[in-house]
């Protein structure tokens, strides 16, 4: 980790993210990365804002780097995660669903 991001907050960015963590209303990690976020903004050095905010200095590192490179919004926010590709088509799952439906009447009767 030889590059330093340096995190420069706008006084709306300091606003919004002083906002999402005093609310107490959000995901957890959303909160944490605001937290990483505002700390950054007071210099506070990587190994005490990982402490404080209790994540690892990796989280630190990246978070910053998400914000100075792609904005407030994408540090905040979760990446799209790759799914499985469904199994079964909408129509295919609704007989599926109806069959076990047949099947349970059958073993109550």
């Amino acid at each position: 980790m030889n590059i330093r991001y340096v995190v420069t907050l706008t006084s709306d960015e300091r606003h919004t993210l002083q906002e999402l963590v005093s609310g107490g209303k959000g995901a957890a990690r959303t909160i944490k990365r605001a937290q990483i976020l505002l700390a950054a903004d007071a210099t506070s050095p990587d190994k005490m804002i990982a402490l404080n905010v209790a994540v690892g200095t990796s989280t630190v590192y990246r978070t910053k780097q998400r914000f100075v490179e792609d904005g407030l919004e994408r540090a905040l926010g979760e990446a799209p995660r790759p799914g499985a590709a469904r199994k079964l088509s909408a129509s295919d799952e609704s007989l599926l669903v109806a069959y076990t439906g047949e099947l349970s009447l059958k073993r109550v009767t």
